[in-house]
This record gives C-alpha cells, structure tokens and sequence, in this order.
C-alpha cells in the first residue's frame, strides 16, 4: 500500500521531537508500508535536501538508542520531500496537489501539527483546493479548541470538508501500550470483571504528575492551564478506560459509543461541588532534583500575577449502576514529587475481618502507566511473626505482586505516537477521539472553567517538589481516602 504522509508544520516543534522519530523507528522496525513519501509542509524556504538536513540535525537531540546511524538516516531520508507552503495562500495548495498527483499514492494523510487556531483555515482550503479526496485522512492534534463553543466551530469546519470516518483526533495517551494494556486487562481477562462494580471498588483515583515545570511553553501555558492541557483529553480518557462497559466488538464505534456513555453519565457539576470538589493550584518556588526551581509566575513568557493553574484535583462519580456513588479522583500537575502517571482501583475491606490487619491496608490494583509501565496487585497476608507458637492470634501483612511490561515485552513495545501514526495509516480508528465525545467531554469540563473565570479565589500556591495544596488532600479525606503517597 503506498501512502503520502503530508505533515503541515513540518519544520516545528512537535514534528522534530515526536513524530519524525516515531516514523523513523516505525521506519527501523521494518513496519512503516513500503512505498510511502514523507512530506513536511511549512512557509520555509527549504529544498529536499536542506530539509533533510535540517531533520538529521534535529535527531542529535533525540536520546541515543532512538538515534539513526549515518547510515539509517539516509536510507530512511530518501522518504523526506518538502513543500514550502502558506496556509493562507491557495496557490501554494495547488502546488501541493500537482506534487500529490504526480503519483497517485493509495492513501494520503494530512497531519495538522500546527496551532489549533488554523485547522479551520487548513480544512477550507484543502478542501477548496481538492484535496479532500475518498483517499484522505486528516489528523488533528490537540487541544481542539479552547471551550466548547471553538470545539465545536472546528468540528462543523472539518465536517464539512472530510467524513468522520476520515478524521483522526490524536490523544497520544491513547496510544502508550500501557493504555492499551487497560482494554486487554478489562475485556481480554475472566479475573477482574465480576469485580469491577460498586459493591466492591471503594474509590478510584487517577494521577498525571510531572515533576518538570512549564519550561519554555509558558506562553503557551498561560492560554491553556492544566485543566485543558490534561484533563479534557488525557484523564477522561483514561477515566473512560477504566469505566466503560465492554463494548459489543472491537470495532471503533463499539469502543467509542461506550466511552461516550460514560462522558455523559459524569456528574452533573453544581455551585457547592464545583467549590468543594474542583481544587486548583500553581506552583511556587522550590525544590527538584536537589536543586531551587522558580515558581510558575517566574518562568519566561507567563504573566507575574497569572492565574493559570498548574495542578488539578477533581472528586466526581458516574451516575449509572455499576458506579453510582464511587467516588473517582482525579489529580493531575506539574512541579510535582515525581514523574508518575497510574491509575489506582481501591478495593472495600472484607465485610467481616476475622485477622487483625495494618491500619489503611486493603487490596489494591494499581496500574502503573509511567515511567513503569505495569501492574501491581496488593494483597493481605500472614505477617512473619506468625510463627510464633505462643502467639494466639494471626495477624496480615501487605504484599504485592507486581508485573513489569518493559521487563516482559521491553523489545516488543511500540512507542505512542509510532502506533497512531501506523494506524492512521492503516486507517484503524479505535485510538482516537470521535467528535462527540469532544463535546461531552468539554461540556463537562466547561463549568469548571466558568467557574474559575469568576472566583475572587484565584489558584492555590504549593511549592515546587510537593505533590500539590494541602486543599487537594483535604478534598479526598472528606470522604475517608487519602492520596496513595499519604499512605505509604
């Protein structure tokens, strides 16, 4: 099958730093379809070989195992061409589309890295330029939209261009073989799911922590904040893994209808939970990795009296039957203790304990997502000193099993953007977003945004290192819970 891989922005950031690299080891693994053309797009004035050139220089920051050798690189540079283009000037599409027709390749995707405020224009003017064709696929990265309102404007845009069926809206999350692992463990296996219901799960909580800070995307950041950079997209969809009845096939739609059953099963928000159950915060200045870091009004291109929020706690349930009065946490920040991603399943102790057991020890699966990317079961067992022949009563002591997917599949594994890529290729949808559950999602979310728009009570501060304000831990101990790290 051959196929041009068309990619508007082809000179940015996330074109240099994810998706050249993932299609170069796609590329070294031997899985990315022969005959295929890698185009960049962009309003530099650069040839073939100058683009080239320009990405072999790029991959010296790429970290050294995933680094082509002089040799690789130009093997896989022999799919690189370039096309100087503005997105604003038809003539520039029609110079595309001669190149695109010169061969007439079986599938054509168009990759909008670029800002999300111009895949309206894209859309329209590839449209208009007849390149929207039965043999066209559009990815759209996030964020789509700032609200719902701009959600939906660039998704009424793009459908009147391309076909659902012909659009892909990348969430890269969806595409971590751990995230994958979430669907194996819950519809590939007999074990958990007679457990996977209210009368046995106390609460589940998912955490997205980075450790690192805005760096240089402080700009950026000052327009999107923690909620819309991670929650509308990252956490719900790992929160829909996670809740979602088992879909009647793995067809795109089945997996797809199902999460958006569950986006609009989300509580309801009102004026007292969006004040008790909606935490925000900004990191101060601190401490990582041993050494003093600035605070978030600090970092380059952020406003000194900014509200932005750099950290998220939300508390919410699922008002369906298999979850009505679960509480779900959700938290997620940057400048926090440690780089971890994991979704916790917190389960109710026995009804009737007959061996005394640690205070807070129940059974647990924790899914790790990264940096380890595994499992983790907790259980209950017969502590050592058990074997004390004068002792009269028998006590439990927490123990864990633990499955490393790196240590068992470490050679095996295909990064995130390496497996949307192939699929988008390959034209299989069941990893990215459907338009509606965007809506759903951001209808949810929006509430909070309103509400935060009008508050006196601007973000939180908590200092870099911390796992948050003190508020996020009082949230969850309203309901007797405590965050995982409060309780080791």
């Amino acid at each position: 099958m051959s196929f041009d891989l068309v990619l508007f922005g082809g000179t940015g950031d996330l074109a240099w730093r994810k998706l050249m690299p993932a299609l170069f080891q796609a590329f070294r693994h031997g899985s990315l379809p022969p005959g295929g053309r890698i185009i960049g797009v962009a309003r530099d004035d650069l040839s073939d070989d100058q683009y080239r050139a320009l990405i072999q220089a790029r991959f010296e920051e790429v970290e050294g195992a995933k680094r082509p050798s002089p040799d690789e690189f130009a093997r896989f540079a022999s799919l690189l061409q370039f096309v100087q283009l503005d997105l604003s000037k038809p003539a520039d599409y029609a110079r595309l589309k001669a190149k695109l027709e010169s061969r007439n390749a079986d599938t054509v995707v168009m990759y909008l890295a670029t800002a999300p405020g111009l895949f309206t224009m894209a859309c329209e003017q590839l449209g208009a330029a007849g390149l929207a064709t039965p043999r066209t696929r559009i990815v759209l990265e996030k964020p789509l939209g700032h609200d719902l309102a701009s959600n939906r404007a660039i998704n009424e845009t793009v459908r009147r261009v391309f076909d659902e069926r012909q659009v892909f809206r990348i969430d890269h999350y969806l595409g971590k073989p751990s995230v994958q692992n979430l669907f194996a463990l819950r519809f590939g296996n007999a074990l958990f799911e007679p457990l996977w219901r209210r009368e046995l799960i106390a609460n589940i909580q998912i955490t997205i922590a980075e450790d690192l800070g805005v760096e240089k995307r402080g700009a950026f950041y000052e327009t999107t904040g923690a909620l819309r950079d991670m929650v509308q997209n990252h956490a719900l969809q790992l929160l829909c893994a996670i809740a979602m009845e088992p879909p009647i096939s793995a067809d795109a739609d089945a997996i797809r209808d199902e999460k958006l059953k569950v986006l609009r099963s989300l509580q309801p928000w009102t004026q007292d939970t969006l004040e008790r159950h909606a935490i925000r915060g900004q990191y101060t200045a601190g401490t990582a990795y041993g050494e003093r870091v600035p605070g978030y009004r600090e970092e380059p291109g952020v406003d000194p009296h900014s509200r932005t929020e750099t950290f998220v706690a939300l508390r919410t349930e699922i008002d369906n039957w298999r979850w009505a009065g679960v509480p779900f946490y959700i938290r997620t920040g940057k400048r926090l203790a440690s780089r971890d991603a994991r979704i916790e399943i917190n389960f109710r102790p026995t009804p009737h304990p007959i061996y005394p057991a640690p205070a807070g020890c129940s059974n647990q699966l924790v899914i790790n997502l990264q940096p380890k990317d595994g499992l983790e079961l907790h259980l209950l067992a017969e502590g050592q000193d058990n074997r004390r022949a004068a002792r009269k009563s028998r006590t439990l002591a927490p123990v864990q099993l633990d499955l490393d997917f790196d240590k068992r599949f470490g050679s095996e594994r295909v990064g995130a953007y390496e497996r949307l890529l192939l699929d988008v290729i390959d034209g299989r949808l069941n990893l990215f977003v459907r338009s509606d559950e965007q809506e759903a999602a951001w209808r949810w979310v929006e509430p909070i945004l309103e509400h935060w728009q009008h508050s006196s009570q601007g973000p939180r501060p908590y200092a870099a290192g911390t796992w948050g304000p003190s508020a996020s831990s009082a949230m969850i101990a309203r309901d007797g819970h405590c965050w995982s790290e409060e309780n080791r």
